[in-house]
């Protein structure tokens, strides 16, 4: 193991953790899939094989994505926003619809589907951290700085909020952390708050969703007097938020063990957005504890990159690519525990999900990318502090 960690570079932490997580999201998305095999005629060895292949493809790619210097993602960032703008239209015209939502395209050739606002997440992001960094020195300028930041962040907001506002939310908190972090005004940051929100008032009026998000809210402010005992259970606005709760309740201190999860046979997609309740269920509280516990370690180890890093836009993109994998984290289990309206939105390295997956560990490899460049520069730093030897002249005899 430790000849592997040699070779990788960057924080050695957060490949640990990618490591551990990885192996948790196998033996979790293996042990949830039996339902969906069922219904589909398939074995889970077959579901298990995907979920192996898409985690492995995730690991080469954080892989090649560190290894490239985290400076040229400033240039990739202008070509993703070039991308994600159409696409996104795109999406919302001609892509698949499920449950009157527009999230999904389908790649030709090889007829795989993508969500796109995974690389919205991406893009939007390294291209802040680039805006951020390029404007330090005209940040109070309004045209320069504030107007393309506040577009930028404004129209990937409403073209994902329109099918996928939980995702939409989560973004746009990043992007206000964001703002924050680099030096833009209070005032600012209101009237962009002021903006996204009426996006918000329109999206939930007009939007093709409005009636799914306004039942959503109304059954998570009713809670369990939302629940109409005239319908089938399995017709309940809640279905979802009380198997999710039961699943928790029964994990226990310990949990059932792996594998041996009841709910994964009634809850609604436990191997992808209700992953974490039959986690809880099969390891119990301190199961749950120690995946909290992960994901926490990996936003300090964000966080102590961003305090490293010599330049800005090092440090804006650890901050970003870092704050949006742990809210959704957190996103993802105050759903499962009843915190929060049900969303899509998946546990990040664990839930079963290709793009979900590729994406997440390509942000992991730019992080990393910004950790191992700061570890050069210390390197080079203490080879020139290390005073060179003298030169022996060897005289002859």
């Amino acid at each position: 193991m430790e000849g592997v960690f040699s070779k990788l570079k960057g924080d050695k932490w957060i490949w640990l953790i990618v490591i551990i997580l990885s192996i948790w999201s196998l033996l979790a998305v293996y042990s949830s899939v039996g339902t969906l095999a069922y219904k589909e005629g398939k074995g889970t060895e077959m579901y298990l094989f995907k979920h192996f292949s898409v985690v492995a493809i995730g690991i080469v790619l954080m892989y090649l994505s560190h290894k490239l210097d985290y400076r040229y993602y400033a240039g990739i960032s202008k070509i993703l926003m070039l991308i994600t703008i159409p696409l996104l239209l795109y999406t919302l015209i001609f892509g698949n619809k499920v449950n009157d939502a527009s999230r999904w395209m389908t790649i030709p050739v090889i007829n795989q589907t993508f969500q796109t606002s995974d690389l919205a997440k991406l893009a939007l992001i390294t291209y802040l951290a680039r805006m951020l960094h390029l404007r330090q020195e005209v940040i109070e300028d309004v045209k320069q700085s504030f107007v393309p930041i506040m577009g930028a962040v404004c129209l990937v907001f409403v073209l994902i909020a329109w099918a996928n506002l939980s995702t939409a939310l989560m973004l746009f908190g990043v992007s206000i952390l964001l703002l924050i972090i680099g030096r833009i005004s209070i005032k600012q940051i209101g009237v962009v708050c002021l903006g996204g929100g009426l996006l918000l008032l329109l999206v939930i009026s007009l939007g093709p969703r409005r009636a799914t998000y306004m039942s959503r809210f109304d059954s998570f402010l009713q809670g369990d007097k939302s629940t109409d005992t005239r319908v089938p259970f399995q017709e309940d606005r809640n279905y979802q938020a009380n198997n999710s709760k039961i699943a928790i309740a029964t994990g226990g201190l310990l949990g059932k063990g792996p594998g041996n999860s009841v709910q994964r046979n009634v809850l609604p997609h436990p191997y992808s957005d209700f992953i974490f309740a039959i986690i809880v269920e099969e390891y119990g509280t301190v199961g749950a504890a120690i995946l909290l516990f992960l994901y926490v370690v990996l936003m300090y180890r964000c966080i102590r990159i961003v305090t490293l890093s010599p330049r800005a836009f090092g440090a804006f993109l650890a901050a970003g690519l870092g704050f949006s994998l742990t809210i959704q984290a957190l996103a993802n289990m105050a759903v499962a525990v009843g915190l929060g309206p049900v969303t899509g939105i998946p546990l990040p390295l664990v839930s079963m999900g290709g793009t979900s997956i590729l994406f997440t560990s390509v942000a992991l490899g730019i992080i990393l990318s910004v950790s191992r460049n700061i570890e050069e520069l210390k390197y080079k730093e203490e080879l020139q502090e290390i005073p060179k030897p003298k030169k022996v002249v060897v005289g002859t005899i």
